[in-house]
């Protein structure tokens, strides 16, 4: 299984897409500062994650949540979301 995962900053609410086999490591992995692109916003909360059952599948759904429409998908997931 493969799941994509979008974090959000608890320094300034950005958001993160992603995909992983392990969203538990990953989100680790984010917070201990291993990856270049996120560590200098740490902490992380994940926000949601998707399953797919093949990487393919998962990596077409990545590209749609950093495209523009998939980033105002997130912003409406986040405002209604209470999650804070």
């Amino acid at each position: 299984m493969y799941y994509v995962y979008v974090i959000r900053s608890e320094v300034d609410g950005r958001f993160y897409v992603g995909i992983s086999e392990n969203t538990e490591k990953r989100l680790e992995q984010h917070n201990k500062g291993m990856t270049f692109s996120t560590k200098g916003y740490r902490p992380w909360k994940v926000f949601f994650a998707e399953k797919f059952e093949t990487r393919l599948e998962a990596r077409k759904r990545e590209v749609y949540l950093k495209s523009g429409v998939g980033k105002e998908y997130i912003k409406r997931k986040w405002s209604g979301s209470s999650v804070e």
